[in-house]
Parts: C-alpha cells; structure tokens; sequence
C-alpha cells in the first residue's frame, strides 16, 4: 500500500511540474534551441500582422534604420559651427551658459571654451554647413535634414540610451523597434522584425545593454534579436551535428502541438510567442545563412561600403543593414561604439568618422539607388552631444551634454538639405526650434503612419505611450 501511495504521489507531483512550467517540454526545447545573448533570439516574431487599424495615418516609411553613434559625437565637430566659439577658445566659460546646468565630468573645475578642432564648410545646393571631418556625409548634404536643437535628459550613457531607445529613463520599458513591430507588425516571415547589430572603434566604448532592444511589458515577441558581427550571426539556431532538417521539422512540430495543447487550458500569450520563436528558429536555419553570405554581391558594391564579410565592421553591418531593408525587416538599429570624447578629440573623431562615414553614405547611396530610400526611414545620431567646454585627457575633449546636440534624418518623407532648429552662440543651449527626443520619437511614428498621441498599451492601469504623457510633437517642418 505505502508503495502504492508512493508511486501515485510521484506521478501527481511530475503532473504538477509539467502542468505549472506553462508549456512543458516545449519550453525546454525552445530554450535549448534559442539560448542567445540575454534571451535576445527567443523571441522573435513572424509575420505578425500589426494592430488592427494601424497605420492609422498615411504612411510615408515602411521601415526604420537607426545608426545609433553610441558615447555622443560633437554636435560642434559635425554640423553645428559656431565661429564665437573659435573667438573665445581658451577663455573662461562664461557663467551665464553653465550656472546651474548639468555637467558630467567637468562638475566643479575651471571651465574655459574648447574652439572648433576642424574646419566646416558648406556643400551642396543647399550650402549645408557640415565638418571637415565628415567628407562622405557632405556628399549626402541635400539629402538629410540636419536637426541642430536636440534636446534630452540624461547626462551619463546607460540612461541617455534608455532615454533614446523607450522615451524615459526608467529601465524594463519597451524599445522604440519594439513599439513600432507592436503597432504594425513585421512584413517578414523568415526574419525577425526587429534586427540589431554593434560594431566598436574609438575611444572609452561604452557597454550597451540588451535592454536596449528590449521589449519591455509589450508581449515578448516584439524584442530586438541581436545578430552577432562574426562568427554565428545568431547562437543556437543552428541545427546540431547528426540533425537533419526533416528531423528538426517533426521536433518543432511536435513541440508546437504541445504547446497549442497547453495553450487551450491556460490562454498565456507567452505561450502564442514561443510558439512563434520556435517556427521563426526554424526559418532562420534557412534565411540567416542566405542574409548574412554577400558573395553575390557586386564587387562594387563591397567597395562602396568598404564591407568585408565577417570582420564585425560598421562597413559590413551597413551592407546588412541593406539587406534586411530589402528583406522586410521593420526596425534595423546599428550601434557603433566608440564616440566618448573626453580626450584626445581630433584624433578619435578621426578614427570613428574613418570607420562610419564612408558605409553612412554607402547605406544612403545604395538605398536610394535601389528605390528603397522613398520608404525607409534614417536616422543618425549619439544618446546626447559635447559640451563646448575644454576636458582635456591626453589633449583637448568634450564632456557629455544635453541641452544641445545634432542629428539627421533621410528618407520617407523627409526634407533634403534642409537645416532645422539651432543653438546658442556657443552650442550650449537650443533655442530655436527645439527637438525634444520625444518630438524625435513623434515624428518618427508620424512617418510610418502612426498618430503617436493615440498609440499606447495598457500597463499597471495607465496608457502607456512611447512618447510618454506630455506633449511631444511631430517636426512637421523637416517633413516634404
């Protein structure tokens, strides 16, 4: 009898298990299967069609391309020349710009003006003025509009990429590639609709975290997946040695009855997810090998971008960035790490616009060609700007700033050659026309057909928005 008792509570108590773990054996094979960076790759999602109703405006992009310049390029080595500044150099800051600002680094010590480090120029039919260190985006001078009134709020770079990314700097909220595959769903069914990629060259990199692409209280499926920049592009996809994909194809099958079994009791879409992850690994066996393999692209086309395949380069990451566009993918953010100036400016700014500015201009160059740049949507751009005060380590930098920065956009509707918004005389303040990130984050959404002020997702009993609860705006003036 007591054997009897035993051998019931030992099968009740493996029922439990089972029954509790969600979706049993399934998530087990999924998590064998999908083992990537922070969970990145477990998520991705399929062919999923969008909210109902949206785009809920005429739609001008189909998809994004964010070339994000992780550590915060100078906005007065770039595009926003200031000539009181070269006039001051080495004079004391004067108080009436910094009493009571946020500074990083730069708190409490003597501030002296930091003049330009190079020289600028105007280019192009509509004479933008643009640095000498960017030759290649000044080739490109009539096809961005350059925003000179940035504004954000957060002055160290974990933060300031939260802040870009989700609109707030309070982490576990959903990214904007997040926000963006939650409302229109993804035109792919071989690849997920959200792609990020890194690549490192510079000074100082900072580290970018995975909750950065995350997708926070949105359903799982919406995260960004990772693509590693050499060796696999993606960790565990991969069928193992002896798995045939006929094999791999009856696994995933009966992993997913299961799953849909489970899922008839318990209506977790958590569930509907990894069910999804688990088809889009399959296809990915199949599509990534195909995305990520350039050898049948035109040597003209390597050259242009400078890409050689495998080397984790910004130049190649460009190329694929190409390739995901033309393939349906929402939402592609390249991260190049390397922009944190504190010291020795001339010769890092030299180094990253070296390593991102010819593939920027391919990217553009290609897109365009191809027809692909009516669509898409770009934008280039740091989590913040420099201050225009000297910080000197190892010869002249600039600190982290906040209350003026520079970025561009091209593309799906945008203005070319056009420049908007501008600083004080020292590039310390915006004062005309400023551009918050949550006015960034408006008019990005207004170009891929979604009225950001009714977009939202109930969380902890609030309409939670991307754009949060003030009142950004839609730049209209950079829109054709």
């Amino acid at each position: 009898m007591r054997d009897l008792q035993s051998g019931l509570m030992e099968a009740i108590n493996r029922r439990t298990f089972l029954g509790s773990s969600g979706i049993g054996f399934g998530t087990a094979a999924l998590g064998s299967l999908l083992r990537a960076h922070s969970s990145a790759a477990s998520a991705p999602q399929g062919g999923y069609p969008g909210l109902p109703g949206y785009p809920n405006l005429p739609a001008r992009a189909k998809r994004v391309i964010f070339l994000c310049m992780a550590g915060g390029p100078s906005h007065l080595e770039t595009f926003d020349y200031k000539p009181k500044l070269n006039e001051l150099n080495g004079q004391p800051m004067p108080d009436s710009f910094t009493k009571g600002q946020p500074i990083a680094q730069l708190q409490g010590q003597k501030l002296k003006v930091q003049g330009h480090l190079t020289g600028f120029k105007r280019h192009g039919k509509s004479g933008q003025l643009i640095s000498d260190f960017l030759p290649w985006t000044a080739k490109m001078a009539d096809d961005i509009s350059i925003v000179r009134s940035m504004l954000t709020e957060q002055i160290n770079h974990d933060p300031a990429h939260t802040f870009m990314n989700t609109g707030t700097a309070i982490s576990g909220r959903p990214s904007m590639g997040a926000w963006v595959n939650y409302g229109l769903g993804c035109e792919t069914e071989d690849l997920p609709g959200f792609v990020v990629m890194t690549s490192v060259g510079g000074r100082n990199p900072q580290p970018i975290a995975s909750r950065q692409w995350s997708a926070g209280f949105l359903p799982s499926r919406f995260q960004g997946v990772e693509f590693n920049s050499s060796g696999d592009p993606v960790h565990y996809v991969g069928n193992p040695e002896g798995v045939s994909p006929a094999g791999q194809r009856r696994l995933v099958d009966a992993v997913q009855d299961l799953d849909r079994h489970r899922n008839l009791k318990v209506g977790n879409p958590e569930i509907d997810t990894r069910i999804a992850a688990y088809e889009m690994a399959f296809r990915m066996q199949s599509s990534v090998p195909e995305l990520v393999d350039v050898s049948g692209e035109p040597q003209h086309i390597l050259d242009m971008y400078g890409a050689k395949p495998g080397d984790g380069s910004y130049a190649s990451n460009c190329l694929l960035a190409r390739r995901l566009a033309e393939r349906g993918v929402r939402f592609i953010q390249l991260y190049h790490r390397g922009w944190d100036h504190h010291g020795d400016l001339k010769k890092y700014m030299d180094i990253c616009c070296g390593l991102t500015d010819k593939p920027t201009w391919a990217l553009l160059t290609d897109l365009k060609q191809r027809g692909l740049l009516e669509d898409t949507l770009v934008i280039w751009g740091g989590e913040f700007g420099r201050t225009p005060m000297y910080q000197g380590k190892g010869g002249p930098g600039r600190d982290h700033h906040v209350k003026g920065f520079s970025m561009w956009m091209a593309g799906a509707g945008i203005k070319g050659g056009v420049t908007h918004g501008a600083t004080d005389e020292l590039g310390y303040h915006s004062v005309e026309d400023v551009v918050h990130v949550r006015d960034l984050h408006a008019t990005m959404l207004h170009l891929l057909g979604i009225d950001h002020s009714r977009f939202s997702f109930q969380f902890q009993g609030l309409d939670a928005r991307l754009t949060g609860v003030e009142n950004a705006r839609v730049v209209g003036e950079i829109i054709a």
